[in-house]
């Protein structure tokens, strides 16, 4: 819980992309011993990120750790993060913003991958059989900030001091001031398909030119576009969202992916996005993009301040 008189540091979120991460999606093992490990590792984290980090000073380590809905009762009970609760599904069988399981999130970045490798091999040693990992992608950046797919990912990301405004909680949720939101899904892309489109039409799905990532002028693009489905507007000014999405793969096997991991002071504005990009706004006038790509996961998590996981270890 928050410290009195003190406003608590909220964890490595507002960060700037690294050129490596790893994602990690675990889930908790049954008991109050698993429960009881997990507790104690939480006050571990920031000792072990800066352990390893001292290794490359330059290399920019950072660790974020969120919980499930299910996790944090659990493991913490009561008061619950406000918003917090199960992912909701968004959108028909054939085009699903779908929920999978997953208790505990980290988000390792860096901008060498070995740093990555080593905080998550210690981190993931310290929780033994505590947890069980159900998912684990290996992230990079690929040319300048682009996706898979070839466009600039991010480009409407909140800047500088802006990022705070936008992710960090203030006292709208006064026992958890300096937590944050985090919502990640796993998408897989059909390139074939994909590049067998004119540049032309590409653009028309994103709704920004592919080389100069300029908005498109609203006179040609389309309400179906990608950027006019995600772009969220609240007493006429727009809602951000910190997206940190990687692209990963495994060209040998014809695997090409984009994982979404989008960071808010309240999950509504990214669940917004998705009903906006599955079901459609209004609906039937869904996401094109999703004719390409396909979500293979989905967890919305609570990202506690770095004082309440520290006071864990206490």
């Amino acid at each position: 819980m928050p410290i009195a008189n003190k406003t608590p540091a909220p964890q490595t979120i507002c960060r700037p992309l690294t050129r490596s991460a790893i994602f990690i999606v675990a889930t908790l093992a049954p008991g109050s011993e698993a429960a009881a490990k997990v507790r104690s590792w939480c006050g571990d984290i920031a000792a072990l990120t800066r352990a390893v980090g001292q290794r490359v000073p330059e290399g920019d380590l950072s660790c974020v750790c969120g919980f499930g809905v299910n996790a944090w009762d659990t493991l913490f009970g009561t008061p619950r993060p406000a918003e917090l609760h199960p992912f909701r599904e968004f959108g028909p069988a054939e085009r699903r913003a779908l929920a999978t399981p997953g208790d505990i999130l980290l988000h390792i970045r860096a901008e060498q991958m070995d740093l990555c490798f080593e905080l998550a091999t210690q981190l993931m040693s310290a929780l033994g059989d505590a947890v069980s990992v159900v998912d684990e992608v290996q992230g990079f950046r690929y040319f300048d900030m682009r996706s898979i797919i070839g466009f600039v990912d991010g480009t409407e990301n909140p800047e500088d001091n802006e990022k705070v405004g936008f992710t960090i909680i203030g006292d709208e949720d006064p026992s958890f001031t300096g937590g944050s939101y985090v919502l990640v899904q796993k998408y897989l892309h059909n390139m074939n398909a994909w590049n067998d489109l004119s540049v032309e039409a590409q653009e028309r799905v994103i709704g920004r030119t592919k080389l100069s990532d300029i908005e498109l002028d609203k006179s040609v693009k389309p309400i179906s576009s990608h950027s006019a489905l995600t772009t969220i507007t609240k007493d006429g000014e727009e809602v951000k969202i910190l997206r940190e999405n990687m692209p990963f793969g495994r060209p040998g096997v014809g695997e090409f992916g984009t994982y979404f991991i989008g960071y808010a002071r309240s999950p509504q504005p990214i669940e917004q996005m998705l009903e906006n990009m599955f079901v459609g706004r209004p609906a039937g006038n869904y996401d094109r993009l999703l004719d390409f790509s396909t979500a293979v996961t989905g967890g919305l998590f609570f990202v506690p301040s770095a004082d309440f996981l520290d006071g864990l270890g206490d």
